[in-house]
């Protein structure tokens, strides 16, 4: 046990400045205030601000925000643009289809945002109420007390070198205590992972599975411009094997929210999620809304796409899970954040209750029961085939969810299951080399100019957060078997291959670049790449994203 951090006290301490952990705060407030109860509450986020790491398409279903805040109207929350028309297309190389949009697809009564902005706003509650927010501090350990039991966790030391010394600015972490500690990480969370191994969380669980989304944010000609309208395709540019699809998003003031998810399950390791967004950009049903825009902003985050199969087990001695690092999200809805706040309310409620009992013992087990007994349980288990299905192929895909959809309404007798993803990249031999086009700066771009637009930034002379369990295994496995696909999966160009001319090749690893997506910790097909948190406010500063 180390003896120079200085430790806090709390009730509750979360992990997390995204919509669960924020929703989790304020809900624990209200309960104490309508109790006349104390209680102490503290978030911690990574990134530079709230919002800062926070990145989705978004539309919004109101729903759980109602619960949390009935007036949020009143009280002026960012959902500045009602949903519109909805449109649904079937892309091929040169021509678009209308499809009948998918009911779970209709967004009657939601809105689109920036839901950066959202989780802003939500900290601005939050301190309202007396939660503490400690933005640009990563939690870097979980602390355990004598019986295994969870204590709080410790943020990251600052100053410390790339050496593993200690700088003149060398600051020991701090420690956090508290009664329950609430783990809102969002996907792939790096100390949920820890959590899941130590407390068998994943045991009777499917493997999660995983997608990537990539985002931009442009400035579009008004004459172009629709406030509300939401498109989403599928098919091209990707084959029928691979899932994926894109959403372009209306929002106000001439702002349209333009993205790509893959699912992280593809077989060719050829294939840049990157250059697929970009060649997208140029289909003819696309490219005019850009003619005469103005790219903004860019950026990229994994997403958990598992659903009710591969929901692990959510409260453990000491503490709980909620959120996207939980895997709630609604694929065929493509929205996780009405489900992430409302497991914050759950777990808030169940947590709460918890805390005013008497020897109750450490972990809040009536939390996963609460969770199966809502409408978010529901709402999983009704969708929980439709990703599944993809094995089958696009075609295979669409016609299975119909069926599973209208003819068993999402109670089939049956439930599909998942496989890990880093499992399924092919020999890089079983597939040809993909020729992308070479961006054209207007329409299309590389990778180190839209890292740029993500304002990421992360200190230099610090040890390297993506760590790999084994060095030799970058160029004995990665490059000699799959073609090094860290060099295409990733985003951001964090990895490169160099000294390949001179027949001595070896693995760069340009952390500064990384966007915190977590994609290299899921896809490496050997799970050789550990993400680890940098230095707490380094990463991507995402505005209105």
């Amino acid at each position: 046990m180390r003896t120079d951090r200085d430790a806090m006290e709390y009730d509750v301490v979360i992990v997390g400045g995204g919509p669960s952990g924020l929703t989790t705060a304020i809900k624990l407030k209200q309960l104490a205030e309508a109790a006349g109860r104390e209680l102490s509450v503290c978030l911690l986020e990574k990134g530079s601000e709230i919002g800062a790491h926070i990145l989705s398409g978004a539309v919004i279903e109101p729903r759980a925000l109602a619960e949390l805040f009935p007036d949020w109207q009143e009280r002026g929350a960012p959902l500045n643009t009602p949903a519109g028309e909805d449109r649904f297309l079937l892309l091929t190389e040169g021509g678009a289809f209308k499809l009948p949009t998918p009911p779970q697809m209709a967004n009657h009564g939601n809105y689109i945002v920036s839901l950066g902005n959202l989780c802003r706003w939500l900290a601005e509650q939050a301190e309202a109420l007396g939660v503490e927010i400690y933005p640009g501090f990563a939690a870097a350990e979980v602390l355990y007390h004598e019986d295994g039991s969870v204590k709080g966790v410790a943020t990251g030391d600052m100053g410390v070198g790339k050496d593993g010394e200690q700088t003149g600015n060398y600051q020991p972490g701090m420690e956090l205590h508290a009664r329950q500690t609430v783990f809102a990480e969002g996907c792939r969370g790096s100390l949920t992972k820890e959590l899941f191994a130590r407390f068998k969380l994943r045991d009777g669980a499917d493997p999660q599975t995983y997608g990537i989304g990539i985002k931009e944010l442009w400035e579009i000609d008004p004459a172009k411009h629709q406030p509300g309208l939401i498109v989403h395709t599928t098919g091209w540019p990707l084959s029928s094997d691979t899932y994926g699809g894109s959403f372009l998003y209306h929002l106000e003031n001439n702002l349209v929210a333009v993205g790509f998810v893959i699912g992280l399950d593809y077989k060719n390791p050829w294939l840049s999620p990157f250059e697929e967004f970009q060649r997208y950009k140029t289909h003819p049903a696309i490219r005019g809304y850009f003619d005469g825009a103005r790219r903004i902003s860019y950026g990229a985050r994994a997403l958990s796409e598992g659903g009710f199969q591969s929901v692990p087990k959510l409260s453990f001695p000491g503490g709980v899970l909620v959120g996207d690092t939980a895997g709630f999200l609604n694929v065929p809805k493509i929205k996780g954040t009405h489900m992430a706040m409302e497991s914050g309310l759950v777990a808030a409620q169940a947590v709460f209750e918890h805390l005013g009992k008497e020897s109750a013992g450490t972990e809040v087990g009536a939390y996963g029961e609460r969770v199966r007994q809502s409408w978010l349980w529901d709402e999983l288990y009704r969708v929980r085939n439709i990703r599944p299905a993809f094995k089958w192929g696009l075609w295979g895909a669409l016609a299975y969810g119909a069926i599973d959809t209208y003819l068993f309404g999402g109670k089939a007798p049956w439930t599909l299951r998942h496989h890990d993803d880093h499992s399924q990249l092919a020999d890089q031999r079983s597939y040809p080399k993909i020729d992308y086009p070479k961006p054209d700066g207007k329409l299309t771009f590389d990778r180190l100019s839209s890292v740029f637009l993500s304002s990421t930034n992360h200190e230099e002379n610090q040890p390297c957060h993506l760590r790999l369990r084994n060095p030799a295994v970058a160029i004995d496995v990665n490059y000699v078997k799959f073609g090094s696909p860290e060099t295409r999966y990733c985003p951001a160009g964090v990895y490169e291959i160099l000294g390949e001319a001179e027949g001595a090749p070896r693995l760069q690893i340009n952390a500064q670049n990384c966007l915190h997506c977590k994609t290299c910790d899921i896809k490496d097909p050997t799970q050789n790449i550990d993400w680890q948190v940098p230095e707490g406010g380094g990463g991507p500063n995402y505005p209105n994203m």
